[in-house]
């Protein structure tokens, strides 16, 4: 289901009819991808919408297309949990910009998606409200955080979601289950109204069926935003041009890598060549730290986020008396075990002693990181590899916390540059599986260009 699809059928019938036939879906969902179903709001704003002029429609580039949310960016009239226990009873007081701006150009949210506990995993295993299955094998993770994001796409209940992305949470589930998913340009979204992960990694994107769907609503939710001063000009208003260079990274093939996985992106690539595409590939060896490099910085911010969360200012209190005694009673009950275990493991790098050895040096190390992908992209308008060394993994498969984090290991380099990186999927014989794209800072309209041309040629 696309949003031309979408168009098509409210020309023929209505809005109500649409959204409606979204929630009867999200309804019957058997891969626990919905949090919440927003059902009167939605059929309310379905009619309001119903009643405008031909005239007037044309105006609102999203008219009556349905979508989902991720449960830890803020909506009215709902739930916004971020998938934990110590927030499942939480209404915000606002909403957030980017459901602000979808709704002003008339799309239509019908619920709240699962999620990793505030984003703290790969696979959306660590939820409150237990795991989202993939649509494709409901044995297997549908990825993560942004696991229900790209269930209910690839399910087909709405045409598109947003998601956020810190260290890979939208282009891993995408690559899971087979839908587009972006990591816009940092900034390129306002945060305003998401409840923070990693502050300056965070990033609001979009999870759709088509990298056309994608530009269209990030076209809408991108810009400047005066309640965001880390937000920056849309780079979705212009075509950049591009001159068909790509680098395929070394660093992001060979051992770990399964064959499946690699004959799927190598094969895509040789596709790209006979459209006149240049690939060569390069090496980056700093890649081999950019993993180190994330669970020291990532840590540490959520470390310091997630402080609030005590039964006082945010978040449900433990009944008891004593004030240290119901801080710690209130997280212990309230928190999932990985958002602990990063809290722990940031409160230490932070820690007198500490800071220097550990949060300092990766801060340098970040810095080279950049410079390197500087120097790269003098060379290339694109980087391309794997999302993920795996294809979708079974549901307990990766107990250890190491082998989850090392599902990280391509997507964090760009996270950690503020990058726009996409993740569009290739022909397999199996499970799905995403090629990478990675372009410069503020050059999403190319990457979206040459996502189009791998789309293309894996239709």
């Amino acid at each position: 289901m696309t949003i031309s699809d979408v168009r098509k059928r409210i020309e023929n019938d209505s809005v109500q009819a649409v959204v409606a036939e979204s929630i009867t879906r999200a309804k019957d969902d058997m891969h626990n991808a919905l949090i919440e179903i927003v059902e009167d709001r939605a059929i309310d704003r379905s009619k309001e919408l119903d009643q405008i002029d031909i005239a007037d429609r044309k105006k609102l580039p999203l008219f009556g297309i349905p979508f989902v949310a991720k449960d830890n960016i803020l909506t009215r009239d709902s739930h916004s949990t971020a998938a934990s226990k110590i927030l499942d009873n939480f209404s915000a007081p606002y909403q957030a910009e980017a459901i602000e701006r979808l709704e002003q150009a008339g799309a239509v949210c019908i619920g709240k998606v699962n999620l990793d506990s505030f984003g703290h995993g790969g696979s959306t295993e660590n939820s409150f409200f237990g795991p989202t299955l993939n649509p494709h094998d409901k044995r297997r993770v549908a990825g993560g955080s942004s696991g229900g994001s790209a269930a209910a796409v690839a399910a087909d209940i709405v045409p598109f979601a947003l998601g956020t992305d810190t260290g890979g949470s939208i282009r891993e589930p995408a690559s899971f289950c087979g839908v587009v998913g972006l990591k816009p340009s940092y900034g390129s979204v306002s945060r305003y109204g998401v409840i923070a992960m990693a502050s300056s990694t965070d990033v609001v994107g979009v999870l759709a069926n088509s990298v056309i769907d994608v530009e269209a609503v990030m076209r809408v939710v991108s810009g400047r935003d005066s309640k965001d001063s880390t937000t920056i000009d849309s780079p979705y208003d212009k075509t950049a041009q591009h001159k068909k260079r790509i680098g395929v990274i070394k660093e992001w093939f060979g051992n770990g890598v399964d064959d499946e996985v690699e004959n799927a992106v190598t094969s895509t690539i040789s596709r790209l060549e006979g459209l006149g595409y240049q690939a060569e590939e390069v090496s980056l060896p700093i890649l081999e730290s950019a993993l180190a490099i994330y669970y020291v910085i990532v840590p540490a911010e959520i470390a310091s986020n997630l402080a609030r969360y005590d039964g006082v200012r945010y978040g449900n209190r433990s009944e008891n008396n004593e004030l240290k005694t119901m801080f710690r009673s209130s997280r212990s009950a309230g928190l999932m075990p990985e958002t602990k275990r990063r809290i722990l493991i940031g409160n230490y790098i932070l820690s007198s002693g500490y800071y220097d050895a550990y949060y300092k040096k990766a801060a340098q190390a970040r810095t080279l990181l950049l410079r390197g992908f500087t120097d790269i992209f003098d060379q290339f308008d694109a980087l391309v590899g794997p999302v993920a060394p795996t294809s979708a993994f079974e549901l307990g498969h990766k107990s250890d916390p190491l082998s989850m984090y090392m599902m990280d290991k391509m997507t964090v380099p760009a996270s950690l540059a503020g990058l726009p990186a996409i993740s569009v999927p290739v022909k397999t014989s199996g499970m799905p599986v995403g090629i990478q794209i990675v372009a410069a800072q503020n050059n999403d309209a190319a990457l979206l260009t040459i996502a189009e041309d791998i789309e293309a040629v894996n239709s």
